[in-house]
Order: structure tokens, then C-alpha cells, then sequence
């Protein structure tokens, strides 16, 4: 009968997608050793289940996100930082810049720590519930082109409007033609007060239209991305050569 019983116990399991209450035998076994009440069981059952949801839950949330790699901001050097206090850093890792839908800035020069801290914004914002997607400008370019000739480029802007913050790293290194610029255009101005932008760059913002050709797609771009925006100056000494030269 408990073969039975049992059998039954993981089918329901199953069928409800309660994993954990799958492999009960060890929390019954636990709870027996410690002489617990059935509520106490159940209790214990419970939190695991929701500690096991949470987990797949951040799981899945940090695979949608494509981070190229993990950078936690417990790992970032704040005190590398010459222009930005970390007050300010601390503040914007709550994630409440992505629920008053407002956008970050970072600029400097390379090897200063922005691709790693927009990957630590992101990661707390996995924690926080919050879907993110993580991709550089000129992969993005590439993506939206390809949608376009393939007739799926209302489906690919129509995901991004749903994320709810795009980390756009590496906007430097590249320039667009006009058509990937009016693309970038049209994905940036859907965001405008309907989701959060992350955007980290080496150039000034009076150096942009070495990015992009038309200068008044240019300007119209630097004013969707500066409005509700914090502006980081990230200019200082490069973390990566400084370890290259240890």
C-alpha cells in the first residue's frame, strides 16, 4: 500500500508541478528524526518548494537574459570609481530606476568596469523579478536587420518592449548606416518611458555622430536616452591594464 500510496504522491506532484514534494521521502524522514508536528512537515515542504521555484525562477530569468558572463557588484572595486560615488551605485542596484522606467548612462574610457557593473545591475535585477536582456549595439543592429528581411521585425521590437531592462553594451566601437540607425531609433523611442535602458559607450555624446550618419537621427537619439537618465562618468584608470600589469 505505500508503493501505492506513494506512486500516487508523485503523480499528483507531477501533474500539480510541485517538484519538491516529489522527493518528500527526505523531508519525512527529517521530520520524523526531529520528532516535528504534521504542520511542521508540511511547513518544511512548503519553503522548499518555494525556495526551489525561486531558484529555477532566477535560473531561467539570468539564461533570458544572455549575459555573456557573471559579475556580481559584490565584486565590483568601488573605490576604482573617481567620479561616482557609490552611494549612487548602491541606490540604482534596488532597481527602483527600472520601475520609475528611467535609464543609466555609463560613459568612459575602456577597461573602467562598465560592461561589469551593467551586468551587476542586471543580475540584481534578476533578483528582483524583473526580466532584463543583455546584447551590445551592434548585435542588436545585426538582429534587427535580419528580422526585417525575414518579416519578423514587429515580433523581435514587440519582446524587447516586454523586457524590462536592455542592457545596450559596447556602443563605441561601431558605426551604423542609416538603416540600423533608424532601426536602433525605433527600438530606443519604444522604450521612452515604458522601460529602462543600460547603455555603456567610450564616446561623449558630442561624439556620436561618429556613430550615426543623419545628425538629426542623431540628436533625436541622445534626447530619447538622456531623458530620466542617470549619467555616469566613468573615465579613470583601466582595471584591465592595471591587472595585465601586476
Amino acid at each position: 500500500m505505500d508503493s501505492v500510496i506513494n506512486r500516487q504522491i508523485k503523480l499528483l506532484a507531477k501533474a500539480m508541478k510541485l517538484s519538491t514534494f516529489q522527493s518528500y521521502e527526505q523531508v519525512l524522514r527529517d521530520s520524523i528524526d526531529n520528532k516535528q508536528s504534521y504542520e511542521d512537515f508540511l511547513l518544511h515542504l512548503l519553503q522548499t518548494e518555494a525556495n526551489s521555484r525561486r531558484e529555477n525562477k532566477l535560473l531561467r530569468y539570468k539564461r533570458q537574459a544572455r549575459f555573456p558572463f557573471e559579475k556580481s557588484l559584490e565584486e565590483f572595486e568601488m573605490t576604482r570609481l573617481q567620479h561616482v560615488e557609490s552611494t549612487v551605485v548602491f541606490e540604482l542596484a534596488t532597481c527602483g530606476f527600472i520601475k520609475k522606467k528611467e535609464n543609466i548612462i555609463l560613459i568612459g574610457n575602456p577597461g573602467t568596469g562598465k560592461t561589469h557593473l551593467s551586468i551587476a545591475l542586471g543580475l540584481k535585477a534578476c533578483l528582483n523579478g524583473l526580466r532584463v536582456l543583455f546584447t551590445t549595439a551592434a548585435n542588436l543592429a545585426t538582429e534587427l536587420t535580419e528580422a526585417e528581411s525575414e518579416q519578423r521585425l514587429g515580433k523581435l521590437i514587440k519582446q524587447l518592449s516586454k523586457v524590462d531592462l536592455l542592457i545596450l553594451d559596447e556602443l563605441s566601437y561601431l558605426s551604423f548606416n542609416k538603416y540600423q540607425s533608424e532601426l536602433l531609433f525605433q527600438v530606443i523611442s519604444e522604450r521612452s518611458e515604458r522601460g529602462s535602458l543600460v547603455i555603456s559607450t567610450n564616446l561623449e555624446f558630442s561624439r556620436w555622430e561618429e556613430l550615426f550618419p543623419d545628425t538629426l537621427l542623431t540628436n533625436a537619439l541622445i534626447d530619447r536616452v538622456t531623458f530620466n537618465s542617470h549619467i555616469l562618468n566613468m573615465n579613470g584608470d583601466s582595471y584591465r591594464l592595471s591587472k595585465s600589469l601586476d
